[in-house]
This record gives C-alpha cells, structure tokens and sequence, in this order.
C-alpha cells in the first residue's frame, strides 16, 4: 500500500524535523507552505494523509482544509495548531479533520493520528484565550465560511475591508 503524507505548514524548521520523522517510520513526504501549494500537490497526485497548521500566514487551516477534501474526499487530515481551542477543534472535525492536535506533538503522536490510533483526548489550555485570540478565531473562522473572500468576510463582519486587512496584518502568523 503506498502510504505517503503531505506536510502544510510554514515553519520550515517544524516541516522539516517533521518530514524527517515521518519518512523514519516509512512514509513517502511532500511538503508545501501554503494552500495554494497543498492544492496543486492534491491536484498532481493523490495522497493518503495530510497534516495542516491550523494558522498559515494569512490563511485559515480551516478553509485550507475544505479545499483540500473538495480535490480528494478521503484524504486522512490531521490539524496542528499552537493554539487549542474546543471552537476549532470542533470546527475541524465538523469539516472532515481526523484528528486535532496541539503543537508541539511528538512524532509518534502525530503518526498515531494519521493512522487512526490515537485514543487520548485533545487537551485544552485551562486559561482563558486572550480577547486578540478570540478575535483571530472569529475572523477566521468567517473568513473559511467565505472561502478565503476578504470583501465578503469584511461584510459579514460589518466592517470596512481595509480594516480587517489591518487586522489581519497585526496578527502575524504564530507557533
């Protein structure tokens, strides 16, 4: 069975100890940094599993995620995300993820997920998100309901286009 994986993130020091550990354990990687890479990989060949941060840039895991399901419907998705939350978990799931986990994820974890083994809950950061970070998860998640449109996302929000794009600026893609 050829069992191979696409790596979407932007951190190449993460992308890369994690291609390494992946290919250990028998996997054939691509890797690409950012949507429009993952989709054309999708559009090339067909993979068996995906991992997705959850935060590209200034582009929403989420709606990447979608896109990447609409070009291959049972590719195995597995979330990364620095910042855990029970909104993007579920949104994640609801949207097709296998899995969800919280960064830094050990290589075994990882490859747990992707196969569908892993039996531990996601855990969630007791303390209460900040106003910023709640504010980037709205955004975002409106964002993916507009497939990425930021005049759209603008007018769903009611706020003028220039000032998300601000907003969107001020909070540059973390880890």
């Amino acid at each position: 069975m050829n069992t191979n994986l696409l790596i979407i993130d932007d951190d190449e020091v993460l992308t890369s100890t994690l291609k390494r550990a992946m290919e250990r354990r028998g996997l054939e990687v691509s890797t690409a940094m950012n949507g429009e890479e993952a989709c054309l990989a999708l559009k090339e060949k067909a993979f068996t599993y995906a991992t997705l941060d959850l935060k590209l840039e200034q582009e929403s895991g989420l709606a990447i995620l979608t896109k990447l399901l609409e070009i291959q419907a049972d590719l195995k998705v597995v979330v990364l995300t620095g910042y855990a939350s029970i909104p993007t978990t579920v949104e994640a799931i609801k949207r097709g993820a296998q899995d969800y986990l919280c960064k830094p994820a050990s290589g075994d974890d990882i490859y747990g997920a992707l196969l569908g083994n892993n039996t531990e809950e996601v855990s969630i950061a007791s303390k209460p998100l900040s106003v910023d970070r709640l504010e980037w998860e709205h955004i975002h998640r409106v964002m993916a309901e507009n497939n990425g449109n930021i005049s759209a996302t603008a007018r769903a929000l009611g706020m003028h286009r220039r000032t998300l794009q601000r907003k969107l600026q001020k909070h540059p893609a973390t880890h």
